[in-house]
């Protein structure tokens, strides 16, 4: 370690609301910054591949967003039993994610370098995100942040040894990897030219499919182009990455506008406020469901308004009419196959799919490692069960055609048993009775009114009700919806 960087180390701690990490969380150049990242980790082989398998990241990019936000504020905690806690569920989850890409080369999402390489993304990205708005960072301070995110790679699989101790070292090793090792693959080519084409709208925007579907028709490109030109020039080249004209300086122009942020009073922008303001679903009891709901109600009107002056056609926005469902209070089997079942965005059903469900509502309940194997261990049977019944050409995978064909009659045996162990695991105190705390733990949503029409809590009769009528009858506009049906 150079003499630079323990200094650094020695003046402030590696973790908590102090760092320089830390500073990144509420500016807006990050979510450039975050988007050219995980452009980078996708290019890994080993990466891409797990994400192209495992993720929701197409299917479900607001939710990825929300999780992934909270889990690095908790990996950045003050508190180590917190950062101890989170780093044992992040490597359960990786832990999980194995398997071989179009290639038949084999992935491992707790391999070592892989997980290196996206440390590695996430500093460059934010040295280069310093640098394009105007305020590169002096050799002291990147020395500290660098020494932040060796912390955060040891925190998260107790060795830093896969990234070099110096900076000089590290930019050798990321010069390397860049020209040696990324490659043009499927995962990259999602974020890049069909992530941001499709990006379904968030809860706050989902009644207004028009304006949102004009504003992607303009942001998308340009956070695409932008992305394009901030990546390093070998992988440019190699991936045979397109630079329209201007983009440089479009990209110039994005990360100094953004930078001008910091001019606003301190406090008006946080970023969790306003991931959750998006995510909040229309029945929240949230407190600031009132000024969501107004923010909707408008965008609604502004959606009318843009609709009269430029008609965009019925087909504009397919992903977002989706989202508000039927209108009748019931999915058809389709809908529910793409907006529920497909987790991954692949078009099939697979254990992904579920696994995706299970680390969704594992993530959320914050559950410990026994309770977390029973519930996927309940899914792993479901899906069993499902493949048993509906993989009718055997391809080990099941299409929408053969769910809409076969799902009506068939017996819910193993759903049941997932929600037993749903149950289970959200009544904390183990009392038989979900109480609004323990109700909030999982949905965060409008449960004033439930709790009112079941006497103070959720028994498990009607729990595992309310469970099958959503998975098995298809039911649009209850809690389960923004859990696991909203994008």
């Amino acid at each position: 370690m150079t003499m630079g960087t323990t200094k650094a180390a020695d003046r402030a701690p590696l973790f908590g609301p102090d760092t320089r990490f830390a500073a990144f969380f509420d500016d807006p150049r990050w979510a450039l910054a975050i988007v050219r990242a995980t452009v980078l980790e996708a290019a890994h082989p080993q990466i891409g591949a797990a994400l192209v398998d495992n993720s929701t990241f197409v299917a479900h990019p607001w939710r990825r967003l929300r999780n992934t936000f909270l889990s690095m504020r908790r990996m950045f905690s003050p508190d180590p039993a917190v950062r101890e806690r989170e780093a044992a569920r992040l490597n359960r989850l990786h832990a999980r994610m194995s398997g071989a890409d179009s290639h038949g080369r084999p992935y491992d999402a707790m391999d070592r370098a892989a997980r290196a390489w996206v440390v590695a993304t996430l500093f460059d990205s934010a040295v280069t995100m310093c640098r394009l708005s105007g305020q590169p960072l002096d050799e002291d301070t990147m020395e500290r942040m660098y020494a932040e995110y060796r912390a955060f790679l040891a925190a998260l699989e107790g060795d830093a040894g896969e990234l070099p101790e110096t900076l000089v070292g590290f930019w050798r090793y990321f010069d390397r990897v860049v020209e040696e090792e990324l490659e043009d693959t499927e995962a990259a080519r999602i974020i890049l030219y069909r992530l941001f084409d499709h990006l379904p709208a968030p809860a706050l925007l989902v009644g207004a499919p028009t304006l949102w579907a004009a504003g992607r028709a303009v942001a998308g490109p340009l956070v695409g182009a932008v992305t394009v030109a901030s990546l390093p020039e070998p992988y440019r080249r190699r991936a045979g990455l397109p630079q329209t004209p201007g983009a440089a300086a479009l990209m110039q122009g994005a990360y100094l506008a953004t930078g001008l942020a910091r001019f606003l009073p301190e406090g008006w922008l946080d970023a969790q406020s306003v991931i959750e303001v998006l995510t909040l679903s229309p029945g929240s009891d949230d407190p600031r469901a009132r000024t969501a709901a107004a923010l909707r109600a408008r965008m609604k009107r502004a959606s009318a308004l843009l609709r009269l002056l430029a008609p965009l056609g019925a087909d504009t926005d397919p992903g977002a009419r989706a989202a508000a469902g039927t209108g009748q209070g019931r999915r058809s089997a389709e809908e529910f196959f793409r907006q529920v079942l497909d987790q991954t965005g692949d078009g099939h059903l697979d254990w992904p799919d579920l696994a995706a469900m299970a680390r969704e509502l594992s993530t959320r309940l914050d559950l410990d490692e026994p309770e977390e194997n029973r519930l996927y261990d309940a899914f792993a049977a479901w899906w069993r069960e499902l493949q048993a019944a509906l993989d009718t050409d055997g391809d080990g995978r099941v299409s929408v055609t053969e769910y809409a064909a076969a799902a009506p009659s068939l017996a819910p045996t193993a759903l049941i048993r997932v929600a037993e162990v749903l149950f289970d695991a959200t009544d904390k105190d183990g009392n038989g009775t979900i109480d609004a705390h323990e109700y909030r733990a999982l949905f965060r949503t409008a449960f004033h009114r439930d709790l009112a029409t079941t006497e103070g809590g959720y028994g498990r009769s009607a729990f595992v009700g309310g469970f099958l009528s959503f998975m098995s009858g298809r039911r649009t506009g209850t809690p389960y919806d923004p859990l696991l049906a909203e994008a």
